[in-house]
């Protein structure tokens, strides 16, 4: 029995490498990580609070207004709230 003929495909062009990062990028993820692995280092523990909706949008809208994140925001709040030498 032979295979049966299939009709003429058109080949499929050689995928070639990608292109190197440029050196700029690859600094800018070179630090990313290098932050990533501090915090990581400094914030061992997590903590996990239930807040509404309404809340959780308040929180995110002041964050952005301050031009920081909302993790930064409440590590810095509950650092001024509960200081090192307390009880």
């Amino acid at each position: 029995m032979t295979k049966p003929q299939r009709p003429n495909l058109q080949r499929r062009a050689p995928i070639g490498r990608r292109p190197g990062a440029d050196p700029a990028s690859a600094w800018v993820r070179q630090a990313e990580a290098v932050v990533a692995v501090t915090r990581a280092s400094i914030y061992t523990a997590r903590l996990t609070i239930d807040v509404t909706p309404a809340l959780r949008g308040r929180i995110k809208v002041v964050a952005f207004q301050r031009g920081v994140t909302a993790v930064e925001m409440l590590r810095e709040l509950l650092e001024r709230e509960f200081p090192e030498g307390t009880p």
